[in-house]
């Protein structure tokens, strides 16, 4: 019975584990990653690798006359378990970091968008009128560009949230409904309708377990990242410019938390601002990459 069973197969052990983990890695994407069509076909795909691995049959094998049964022995323990282990991790480590990531690109697409709005908002507050229209422009692409994006793709996060989209679409249309009155009308009103949209995108994240302080974290990074970029340089005037955005950023995850964690990343930043004004080149790297634990360490936990 077994050696009939073997003649049914044409995959060796090594063929079926690589099979495995590839499809597992192809299922992995297609719920996490993608959405419509494509995601179909990666689910085809890793469906077709998956039961392929199980059964150790491949059909275009059986037509090209081919098999890999030589190639690995067929009933090798060490390799059933190194594929087993791998399989594991793959699965485990698959899921966290999709989740973690697709969530964290969402953050930073929502606040590449909203620093639009945030000035928009700003202008308009001041009633600058060619500042107002230059910064709405740039939203209203900004915000098409965003919600393009996650009307056609939902990140896990958002899966189970029935009025995400409605909630997109509402903003759209503030926006767009301000839009003779910010070439022409009263800017003042224009600032208090564009207020509407804070609470509504506040509301999509509390709903979805963000929190405000993962978006101020993410929103300070780019900015730490042109401080840390001098410092590694050792260019004291580069580090004393880029300061002034990131201290900016930080005051804003200040706000919203401001235990022992963010008061290390606040004391890492303004010792290399000192270090920059005193003409201390040589300790301003090190400094750097303290600045730089002191913000992954908060960001990895509760970012």
């Amino acid at each position: 019975m077994n050696i009939q069973k073997n003649k049914m197969k044409n995959e060796g052990n090594i063929d079926r584990a690589i099979r495995l983990i590839i499809g597992e890695i192809l299922f992995l994407v297609a719920f996490f990653w993608f959405a419509g069509a494509v995601s179909i076909v990666f689910y085809i795909l890793a469906i077709v690798l998956l039961i392929t691995a199980v059964i150790g049959f491949c059909p275009m094998y059986k037509a090209l006359n081919f098999n890999t049964l030589e190639k690995s022995a067929p009933h090798n323990k060490v390799i059933a378990s190194v594929a087993t282990s791998l399989f594991l991790v793959v699965l485990f480590g698959g899921i966290y970091a999709s989740v973690f990531f697709t969530k964290k690109i969402f953050v930073e697409d929502f606040n590449a968008m909203n620093g639009f709005y945030k000035q928009t908002l700003f202008e308009t507050g001041q009633e600058k009128r060619l500042e107002s229209v230059k910064n709405y422009d740039s939203l209203i692409l900004a915000y098409a560009k965003f919600q393009n994006k996650y009307s056609s793709y939902k990140p896990y996060a958002f899966r189970d949230d029935i009025q995400f989209e409605n909630d997109l679409n509402s903003v759209h249309r503030i926006i767009l409904g301000v839009d003779n009155d910010v070439r022409t009308g009263d800017l003042k009103k224009v600032h208090l309708e564009l207020e509407k949209i804070r609470p509504i995108m506040q509301e999509i994240f509390k709903r979805n377990g963000f929190s405000m302080l993962a978006i101020t974290l993410v929103d300070f990074h780019d900015s730490m990242e042109k401080v840390l970029d001098m410092a590694n340089a050792k260019n004291a005037p580069g580090v004393i410019a880029t300061y002034a955005e990131a201290d900016i950023k930080l005051l804003a995850i200040e706000q919203e938390a401001d235990d022992n964690e963010i008061q290390t990343i606040r004391k890492n930043l303004d010792t290399l601002l000192q270090l920059a004004k005193e003409g201390k080149l040589d300790q301003m790297p090190a400094k750097a990459g303290e600045l730089k634990s002191s913000f992954v360490k908060v960001y990895l936990i509760r970012g």
